[in-house]
């Protein structure tokens, strides 16, 4: 499965290396940045997932746990 995402943060979130814990935690898991916009205040990303679906499912879990919301890309949005 492969699907795209975006990730939404605050600023305590912002300032930790969440996609590098996450693909500690979650190995099986590739992840590739489409697109960003971090800060020291907020974070927006647009993650592209790809693995077994409950493995992603299992990642995507592990960044909502640490207060990042997960949202679901149309491909069109980071295509263009």
């Amino acid at each position: 499965m492969k699907g795209r995402y975006w990730l939404n943060f605050d600023a305590e979130a912002a300032t930790q290396p969440l996609l590098f814990h996450m693909a500690k935690a979650c190995p099986e898991v590739a992840f590739n940045v489409r697109q960003a916009t971090v800060n020291d205040k907020l974070g927006v990303m647009a993650v592209e997932l790809e693995g077994e679906r409950e493995l992603v499912k299992a990642a995507i879990a592990w960044l909502e746990s640490r207060g990042v919301t997960v949202e679901p890309v149309e491909i069109n949005t980071i295509e263009g």
